[in-house]
């Protein structure tokens, strides 16, 4: 069996990253960060801001709620406090939707 490499995963990522991983611009991010309270980056004495996985996750639903379905902040506020468990459970059916189409999409192009 051959042997296959884990994917490493960082701890921490710095908001630089966060923001390339989303494709939008770092102060989006930190307006975000005050305006969701389930997002809490650590900080360091520099006031530098380092996200975790959790932290990312949570911004892919944020991002989710209002860049694609096209809520505004109070909604998708409104939406996490009411409904969580939810949201959470339609954003990770959408989420495997669409891998799903990516891998048939990939399947159909080698054929």
């Amino acid at each position: 069996m051959p042997y296959k490499e884990k994917k490493v995963e960082k701890l921490y990522y710095s908001i630089g990253e966060v923001a390339e991983m989303f494709n939008v611009n770092a102060s989006l991010i930190r307006y975000w960060e005050k305006e969701f309270d389930i997002i809490k980056p650590h900080k360091n004495k520099k006031g530098n801001r380092f996200f975790t996985i959790e932290d990312i996750e949570n911004f892919h639903l944020i991002y989710y709620l209002v860049k694609e379905l096209g809520l505004t902040l109070k909604g998708a506020q409104k939406k996490l406090k009411e409904n969580r468990e939810s949201t959470v459970n339609n954003f990770e059916a959408v989420k495997t939707l669409k891998e799903i189409k990516t891998m048939l999409l990939e399947i159909r192009e080698e054929i």
